[in-house]
């Protein structure tokens, strides 16, 4: 027992140890100890062992210590695996070399290509050798009986019967033997070469196989060479060699798809087709050459050339004539070539023809040489149109140092026909690239050689009926473009709001929905903002207009020339001398002298910019000015009066001198330059005083106008008595009914809808209103209101006309209940839906006072008067994105300009502002058939869009009056930025979508009859800028609308006719005020009118009773006029007595048709002003000179506190 026991010890070693035991094993183990003496040791070795050969490890490193070959795991039952086991077989890898691989098969490609082309250089090296004149081979050169005196005497005798064929000189040549043995090389390399290749291609079919072109090609050329090893009498045979020249065509086909291959680079379809039809060329005529030279042998005996001319002249179509083949071979040979020709050269000719049309379609390639020694932009879009594209191209190239930018069109779609009769214009042929192309492909990104590019625009499809689906298309592009070239700058156009966090990396983004609300909420407190910065985005002359015979007209386009310019201050002319002074200092002096508007700056160690910083921000060299003039300061020349003075010997005096006064100045702009006049003339000795009328010829004065000062002391500064301080919001009580006003606080909103949303702080509630309470025209267990008319506002109401609520008109409300805004103007929001807005929407405006909602349309006259249409001031109708899209794209604006129109038809005293698609359909917004001013502006807007203008709509009556709108058109925004990367910074900061610490605001003032004395534009800035330090921009002015005799051709009725008289009298009498001496208040011009109304109407009345066909006639007129306005009026107070609402705030008669309205911006500081223009100013931020003491810094810091503490609320992405 105790033997065997121990005999197999050592087998049982053998096993290999395990890692681990188990309970059950210990247990045996431990009961084997008790029992055995010996195996007790045995086994207690055995473990002990095992212990140490296997330590227990952490499983952390275990992989690792198999990796690194530890040793305790060599005894591990592993089995090695090979995977493609099939590939390593003889025939593989030779197929791998020869066929698969890219690099070898190349190589090979290129070798077979060489080894043709030497067959064909080798037979023409034997035909040049070769003289069948003196060539012994004829009858049977192998016999020796027959001399060669007589063999040449036979072969000349036969060849001079052209009836007679020598068929021994067809089929035998006379080949050298060097010649011969480097040509039986290349045909056994070149037979091994197609047998290797045969035999690799192989499938299963050997016939297949062997009656391929090519295979029968390269036997015919290489077995009669290989036979001549072994058989030396068929060394001189002929053989066709000349015919390997198709093999070289194949072959370099396939190499060029091999080197496609390689370099991962592929050429145009059209390249490999031109080639392809070259080779066919070539290879027909080398064919034809060689054939009927060596047939004709046997006859006249041309030479290679001879027969190469031959076959040139009849593949043209000549057919001279002067060379001919005699015998019957050559000629059935010249026959089967050109059946050959008529059938390959059309199809390769017809292919080649597809191809060029395929590449009009999607374009070409961009230069590579070109993108390193031009400069071009990527313009990338989903679909290209031409208002989209001439927007583009015009303002892209006026600016003067990107005439030599090329401008390529990546774009998917196929190129339009309106397109492409404009990029085949000469102006935009040389310049304009059109690629059809996706940016998410690589490689229509390198035929776009968008890593070269100096910059990539990528535009949204607004027309798109998904606005999201087209912003996510746009993000792709965006994140695609980024991918493949890193460091080319971005401009990318966003439609959401929501979206715009996803291409924050882009250099410059533009959110369509952020700036289009925006402008439109501004449009409600200051007229025509929308007109303000569409002029400004644009790039203009100033000489649209000039030519029309209305002033108005003229004023108005040079005006629009002004834009905004930068310039650094050490570098300028106009503010270099202001180092050290005041911004306000620097802004009214400049202005005076040169007529440049300073409005913003921006510090060399800040990257913000700050419009109207105020006077305590003292100017330094470093500083960077932003101003608005007619052209930079680059392209303007100076004409000083000293000058023309000192010609004329008069006396010269100091430009500078007298900072008060204000000196006449004209601009003139012409091709870019302009010349700026400044006159120097001495100023009264009361120049820092204005004589102001008197009242009863008393010398009694108003207070003068105080000079500004070069370091002006903040506290000094007073609010402009032009319009009370927006910062005084004290929280008294209204003197009507003794109600207390509402409590307000200034604070952040709480909850935004969406992320990227820049923090402004508003007017909020103390407490958040309910959902229920803001629903308009239901009442709720708060309150009972049904109508606007229950609330009883104060202010006039704010009517926005949208589709749905969405995140873009979160920014509609922030303008509106901005902190600067005064508390006792705000005006009630009412946000008329089509569809309800969600609780994401209304748990971001419930913090803001006097906002509501209402489902309803504008196209429903309950909902218009339920929302309180008849208190409201302004009507804003967004543009709904169900109707962006039309089979006819024009069509898409016309529900709603039909639905304006009615309103302004029902509602002639409401301001509508309404947002357009296109804005080409602007002309029809208020539209009247027998207006014939409107026909006179609509022939204007034609002639400015032949001479080029890019503003030829501005002259449109609702355009130049602020009450249209299209977004497209500040698609200039984002063009601009490539040359003014601070368009867009500074356009975010009048709009109020960013608020920067310590920069100024977009606000107007009105001038009443009070302000007349102020007279000129340039005292208004003094008046302006040493009161308040404010910073006038430009104005915005109402005129009374008069036909001329010329214009009118329609009959008027008696009633018109007097009140166009009386429009005329009161603008001559307008006019005159404004040099009268004369304040009594029944001298204005509109009191006089409208009291010289009232008198012809009173006296109507009371006249004498007119004559039977006078009552006719005044009958007819009512009836006449009951069909367009009584009728109308009394529609609307019918359905408000339905409504049960009070009809007493409809006014059906106060119309603003007799009147139009535009803007100046900057105008020239000798402008008159007139009673009721706005002036738009940058009013500067009163929080950046709160005092550090006052109460209200506590408040601010408690604002600021509750704003980082309060947590947002759910934001919808």
């Amino acid at each position: 027992m105790m033997g065997p026991r121990t005999q197999s010890q050592p087998e049982v070693s053998m096993i290999p140890p395990r890692r681990s035991s188990t309970p059950g094993d210990r247990l045996s183990v431990e009961t084997a100890q008790k029992n055995s003496g010996v195996i007790l040791d045995s086994s207690a070795l055995r473990m002990a062992d095992v212990d140490s050969e296997v330590p227990p490890l952490p499983p952390r490193y275990r992989f690792r210590d198999l990796l690194l070959g530890d040793q305790s795991f060599q005894n591990d039952d592993r089995v090695q695996v090979e995977f493609y086991v099939n590939e390593n077989t003889f025939k593989e890898r030779l197929k791998l070399f020869f066929i698969k691989n890219q690099r070898s098969s190349l190589r090979i490609r290129l070798f077979n290509l060489s080894l043709k082309l030497l067959t064909c250089l080798l037979y023409i090296l034997r035909v040049s050798l070769d003289d069948p004149t003196t060539q012994v081979t004829c009858a049977r050169k192998h016999c020796l009986n027959v001399t060669d005196a007589l063999c040449s005497k036979i072969c000349a005798n036969q060849t001079a019967d052209p009836s007679h064929i020598n068929w021994e000189l067809i089929f035998w040549v006379n080949r050298k033997t060097p010649v011969w043995a480097i040509q039986v090389t290349v045909a056994l390399i070149s037979f091994l070469e197609a047998m290797l290749l045969t035999y690799l291609s192989y499938k299963g079919n050997i016939w297949e196989q062997i009656f391929q072109v090519s295979f029968i090609l390269e036997m015919i050329n290489t077995v009669p060479f290989i036979i001549t090893i072994f058989y030396p009498p068929w060394r001189n045979i002929f053989v066709p060699v000349f015919l390997n020249c198709w093999l070289a065509k194949s072959a370099l086909e396939n190499m060029i798809n091999d080197l496609h291959r390689a370099i991962q680079r592929t050429h145009s379809a059209m390249f490999n087709q031109v080639l392809i039809l070259i080779c066919t060329l070539l290879c027909l005529v080398f064919t034809g050459a060689c054939g009927i030279q060596h047939l004709e042998r046997a006859g006249k005996n041309l030479s290679l050339f001879d027969s190469l001319y031959f076959c040139i002249v009849t593949f043209s179509t000549v057919g001279y004539g002067d060379v001919t083949p005699r015998i019957w071979p050559s000629q059935l040979l010249v026959v089967i070539m050109i059946c050959v020709a008529l059938v390959v050269l059309p199809l390769q000719f017809e292919e080649l023809a597809y191809l060029w049309m395929e590449r009009q379609k999607s374009g070409g390639n961009y230069s590579r040489h070109r993108a390193q020694t031009e400069k071009h932009v990527v313009l990338c879009v989903s679909s290209l149109k031409i208002d989209l594209l001439m927007d583009f191209l015009n303002e892209f190239y006026a600016h003067p140092r990107l005439q030599d930018y090329y401008v390529v069109i990546l774009c998917p779609t196929e190129m339009d026909i309106q397109v492409r009769r404009v990029l085949q214009i000469p102006l935009w042929s040389q310049r304009v690239i059109y690629l059809q192309g996706s940016a998410l492909k690589d490689q229509d990104l390198m035929r776009a050689k968008m890593d070269d590019a100096e910059a990539c625009f990528i535009l949204s499809s607004r027309n798109e009926v998904d606005r999201t689906a087209a912003d996510h298309q746009t993000i792709l592009r965006a994140w695609a473009v980024k991918d493949f070239a890193p460091n080319c700058p971005l401009y990318v156009q966003i439609l959401k709001p929501e979206n715009k966090f996803h291409v924050k990396f882009a250099d410059h983004v533009v959110c369509e929905e952020e700036f289009k609300y925006a402008m439109l909420a501004l449009n409600c407190v200051c007229p025509a903002t929308s007109t303000l910065v569409t002029l400004l985005v644009h790039t203009s002359r100033g000489q649209e207009g000039q030519m029309s015979p209305e002033q108005w007209q003229r004023t108005y386009g040079r005006c629009s020339g002004n834009e905004v310019y930068h310039i650094r201050l050490v570098d300028s002319k106009f503010f270099g001398e202001y180092d050290g002074k005041s911004f306000t200092y620097a802004s009214f002096h400049a202005h005076k002298k040169y007529g440049v508007c300073l409005i913003g700056i921006k510090r060399e160690d800040n990257k913000s910019i700050l419009l109207n910083p105020g006077p305590r921000h003292i100017m330094a060299a470093t500083d960077t000015c932003y101003y608005i003039n007619i052209t930079k300061e680059e392209n303007s020349a100076f004409i000083f009066k000293q000058e023309e003075k000192h010609n004329k010997g008069l006396p010269v005096t100091g430009l500078y001198d007298a900072p008060s006064r204000l000196p006449v100045q004209s601009i003139i702009a012409s091709m870019g330059t302009v010349a700026i006049d400044l006159q120097n003339t001495e100023p009264p000795a009361d120049s820092g005083k204005l004589a102001l009328p008197t009242e009863n010829g008393a010398g009694s004065r108003r207070p003068s106008i105080a000079p500004v000062l070069e370091l002006a002391d903040s506290s000094s500064i007073l609010p402009c008595d032009l319009l009370a301080d927006p910062s005084e919001d004290e929280t008294n009580q209204s003197d009507e009914e003794g109600v207390p006003a509402p409590d307000y606080v200034k604070g952040y909103p709480p909850n935004s809808p969406y992320i990227g949303s820049s923090p402004t702080l508003c007017h909020l509630l103390q407490e958040k209103a309910p959902f229920c309470c803001l629903r308009l025209d239901k009442g709720c267990r708060h309150n009972s209101f049904e109508d606007a008319k229950a609330y009883g506002f104060k202010n006039k109401l704010i009517i926005v006309s949208a589709e749905m609520a969405g995140n873009g008109l979160y920014n509609f409300i922030v303008p509106l209940r901005a902190y600067y805004r005064p508390r006792k103007e705000l005006n009630p929001i009412v946000l008329l839906l089509d569809n309800p807005p969600d609780n994401h929407f209304l748990e971001a405006i419930c913090c803001f006072p006097m906002v509501y909602y209402m489902a309803g349309t504008i196209d429903n006259l309950d909902n218009l008067l339920q929302c309180g249409i008849i208190y409201a001031d302004n009507l804003v109708v967004v543009d709904k994105e169900s109707t962006m899209s039309a089979e006819e794209d024009y069509m898409a604006d016309a529900k709603t300009i039909v639905n304006v129109q009615t309103m302004f038809r029902l509602f002639p005293s409401l301001s509508i502002i309404t947002e357009l698609t296109h804005p080409s359909n602007m002309r029809f917004m208020q539209f009247r058939a027998k207006d014939c001013y409107s026909l006179a502006l609509s022939k204007l807007e034609k002639i400015e869009r032949d001479k080029g203008s890019n503003l030829a709509f501005m002259f449109r009556l609702p355009f130049a009056a602020g009450r249209v709108f299209s977004i497209s058109m500040l698609d200039t925004l984002l063009y601009q930025s490539f040359v003014k990367d601070y368009m867009i910074l500074i356009a975010r900061l009048l709009l109020g979508l960013d608020t920067t610490p310590g920069s100024g605001y977009l606000c107007v003032i009105k001038v009443t009859e009070e302000d007349l004395w102020i007279r000129t534009y340039g005292r208004l800035f003094q008046k302006l800028c040493s009161s308040s330090a404010e910073i006038p921009i430009g104005l915005y002015r109402t005129e009374s609308h008069m036909f001329s005799s010329s214009e009118s051709q329609v009959s008027v009725e008696v009633e018109e006719c007097e009140e166009a008289r009386d429009r005329r009298e009161s603008w001559k009498e307008k006019t005159a005020h404004r040099y009268s001496t004369g304040s009594d208040q029944s001298e204005h011009p509109l009191l006089r009118k409208k009291s010289m109304q009232w008198a012809r109407r009173l006296s109507r009345r009371s006249g004498k009773a007119p004559s039977r066909a006078e009552r006719i006639s005044q009958q007819r007129l009512n009836l006449y006029r009951r069909s367009e306005r009584q009728e109308l009026s009394e529609l609307v107070k019918n359905r408000m007595k339905h409504l049960g609402l009070p009809t007493v705030g409809y006014d059906e008669m106060n119309d603003h048709q007799n009147t139009l309205s535009y803007v100046l911006i900057n105008p020239p500081p000798d402008t008159i002003l007139e009673l009721n223009d706005i002036v738009y100013i940058i009013r500067s931020d009163p929080l950046a000179h709160m005092p550090e003491e006052v109460p209200g810094g506590q408040a601010g810091a408690r604002l600021r506190q509750d704003y980082s503490t309060e947590t947002r609320g759910e934001t919808h992405l």
